[in-house]
């Protein structure tokens, strides 16, 4: 894993957010590769917030003293976090908000970027402190995690253009399914229509895993697989880059949360900092930046499983 000690900031715009993603999007299944033409000097001023000092005060003595929040994001999926830039530095949905809760709490900010199927095991190993990565709170994840709610965020499905009319999630059975490794479409959505495939005597779905949306897309568009099913954001956000796909179908709008290994003391803060952004514009500068204001919401619910 990559570790990035700079307290990492959203320092691209929206527009240059397009040519990053672009980038990223075009990438095969190794590194990710910027493009070069955006001018660092001419990206967004950064997003920050005050010191919340109720949540401050609730810190444990461990972090405390380290004075550093180590956070679990994955990598190259624009809009939620990909690499600025030129740079190794993360921005994106994600890394904005675990900034604004670093923020929050008087911490400096450390991003550890990590394969999404090894969060959890890497929170449980105390390799970092918590995990902003689109992770949606399920009973089987909360058996090792706290979870606070900080958007809402839906699933898709994509297909190449043309095809959205014969594909949708009453018509997936016998197909070639791209998911990502660990995800919570493969481990809670996918039984659920395996099950309803089952029931109706048809075909059981045909499973593909992949460790990020580009190779899942890169498996569709060479027709490895028939359809690519990820977060909305994501796959919306691909779309918008690559005119050859386009979206199907989108379901199971729900909250996903900010994941703590629990008794490390971290959630009550961690509730509280979230709270307080959540009522501050800057959360809501946040969203504007990427094209996500709908995803908002209002309570930073903890433990409230999907």
């Amino acid at each position: 894993m990559m570790h990035l000690t700079t307290r990492t900031r959203a320092l691209a715009g929206f527009a240059a957010l397009l040519v990053a993603g672009t980038a990223l999007t075009a990438c095969s299944s190794g590194g990710a590769t910027a493009s070069s033409g955006t001018d660092a000097k001419a990206a967004a001023k950064p997003v920050s917030i005050d010191v919340v000092p109720e949540a401050a005060d609730q810190l444990p003595d461990a972090i405390v003293k380290s004075g550093v929040l180590r956070v679990a994001i994955p990598t190259n999926e624009p809009p939620t976090q990909f690499y600025k830039e030129g740079t190794k530095e993360m921005t994106g949905l994600n890394p904005d908000i675990a900034a604004l809760v670093a923020d929050a709490l008087g911490l400096k900010l450390e991003v550890v970027v990590s394969n999404f199927d090894s969060i959890i095991p890497g929170l449980e190993a105390n390799r970092f402190d918590m995990t902003v990565s689109s992770m949606t709170p399920t009973e089987d994840r909360m058996k090792a995690l706290d979870f606070v709610e900080y958007v809402d965020m839906g699933s898709a499905l994509v297909v190449k253009s043309g095809a959205k009319d014969s594909v949708d999630f009453d018509a997936l059975c016998g197909k070639k399914i791209a998911v990502l490794t660990g995800s919570y479409q493969l481990t809670v959505q996918i039984p659920v229509l395996d099950k309803a495939c089952e029931d109706a005597g048809d075909k059981p779905l045909d499973v593909q895993q992949f460790q990020d949306t580009r190779q899942a897309i890169s498996s569709l568009m060479s027709d490895r697989s028939d359809v690519v099913y990820a977060d909305g954001p994501i796959l919306n956000y691909a779309t918008l880059q690559n005119p050859d796909i386009e979206v199907a179908s989108e379901n199971d709008i729900a909250p996903v949360g900010i994941g703590i290994t629990k008794d490390t003391g971290l959630t009550k803060p961690v509730e509280t900092a979230m709270t307080a952004i959540l009522d501050s514009p800057e959360y809501v500068e946040v969203l504007k930046k990427y094209g996500l204001e709908k995803m908002a919401i209002t309570d930073a619910r903890v433990n409230v499983a999907q």
